[in-house]
């Protein structure tokens, strides 16, 4: 049994806000020497597509920072989505915070290993073409090799 330290990861979130904890994790872990792995699986296969279209949405989330006070309907009209997700990207990149394009490569360059949830991709019909290569497809088994040895276990 190796010393190595080792991070799995389970990603199930396919928005904007959502698809940067899995990859600030793996990253970091790996930066520090983990053997990290994620399991993406629902609507964090989102996060694995060469296309990524990732939105971010205040319903759901109280807890988001918003400009200035916004009732509940006001959020829900057509459009807002588009206009919190720009507000958002502008106010990463105004803070120097890296793309989720740029922490997946990082993750990759690292050697982290991205595993999508066949069972899903086969669920929606989804086309393995889509995905970034060095993606692997694999079921909750092979996850669970990697996770029972795991020092640290999240779920994302």
């Amino acid at each position: 049994m190796s010393d190595q330290k080792k991070l799995a990861i389970i990603a199930t979130k396919g928005t904007l806000d959502w698809a940067y904890p899995p990859f600030i994790l793996g990253s970091t872990a790996a930066a520090l020497g983990y053997d990290v792995e994620i399991f993406f699986t629902f609507y964090g296969l989102q996060c694995l597509k060469k296309n990524l279209k990732l939105q971010v949405t205040s319903l759901g989330n109280p807890g988001m920072p918003m400009p200035m006070p916004m009732p509940v309907l006001l959020q829900a009209l057509p459009g807002m989505q588009a206009m919190m997700t720009t507000m958002m990207k502008a106010k990463m990149k105004s803070k120097g915070v890296a793309s989720v394009e740029e922490l997946r490569e990082l993750c990759q360059e690292a050697e982290v290993r991205f595993i999508a949830c066949q069972m899903t991709v086969d669920l929606f019909d989804m086309n393995p073409n889509d995905f970034i290569d060095g993606v692997e497809f694999g079921g909750a088994a092979m996850f669970f090799e990697f996770a029972g040895e795991a020092d640290i276990t999240l779920y994302i």
